[in-house]
């Protein structure tokens, strides 16, 4: 159900073309839900697709970002988020930090990112211990690891995949993104956390859900959540999981 151009709306910046489907598929449910909220998505320009440091660094670059956020904000947003997960912890806690600063002083508004979302959600769930289930190779997910350390949260668990580029990750099915949270998941953890925005999750939350028997964090799903937070409005919807519970 399309929302009225009326209803408020966060914008995401979002790097390329992997699961970019996952935000019309979100906005649907939360209306399903009873949301009035709009999700207006903008590709940024990726640069080279690979899951590498450099890369990363430069695909998260102020220049980037800054490019399309007049694009962004031509769709009536109040808030605007960093889509992107890896392309904001590679910066570390404070660099993360500056690069959501001047996201906000370029538009003018609100403003967060992927990575800052992860951090808000497991707060907002009260969960203490997490494991990692990610698509990165393992030193880029480890670099994911440290930053929600200096978020507050142990990580007693992290396992990753060794995927290169977000191309790869997008063409992912339900039966992969499942096994891929079995396999990160850790009996000591109270929530897993798969942090990629080119994997589809968001029809998946209730299967990861129950499968794990414990809260599944995905990366669109906190995305769509930290907007929500800008915005100030609070959306029942079990059928994105017990983040939205």
């Amino acid at each position: 159900m399309a929302q009225a151009a009326s209803a408020p709306a966060v914008g995401f910046l979002y790097p390329g073309y992997s699961a970019e489907d996952d935000y019309p598929r979100l906005e649907r449910i939360l209306a399903e839900a009873g949301a009035e909220v709009r999700l207006p998505l903008v590709h940024t320009d990726i640069g080279e697709d690979a899951h590498r440091v450099d890369a990363l660094l430069e695909m998260g670059s102020a220049a980037r970002l800054a490019a399309k956020v007049e694009e962004a904000k031509g769709h009536g947003i109040q808030a605007v988020v960093w889509a992107c997960t890896s392309a904001s912890f590679v910066f570390g806690w404070d660099g993360a930090h500056d690069q959501v600063r001047e996201l906000g002083q370029t538009a003018g508004l609100p403003a967060s990112s992927t990575s800052f979302a992860f951090a808000h959600a497991v707060r907002h769930l009260g969960v203490e211990r997490v494991s990692i289930a990610a698509t990165y190779p393992e030193d880029v997910a480890e670099l994911f690891t440290g930053f929600l350390k200096a978020a507050g949260a142990e990580v007693v668990a992290m396992r990753g995949s060794g995927i290169i580029t977000a191309a790869e990750v997008g063409t992912w099915g339900e039966e992969e993104v499942l096994a891929l949270a079995r396999g990160g998941d850790h009996p000591d953890a109270q929530a897993v956390l798969l942090p990629d925005t080119a994997l589809h999750t968001a029809a998946y939350i209730p299967a990861l859900e129950a499968e794990l028997g414990k809260p599944v964090l995905t990366a669109n799903q906190v995305t769509a959540k930290e907007g929500l937070r800008l915005l100030d409005l609070k959306v029942h919807c079990p059928a994105l999981g017990k983040l939205f519970s």
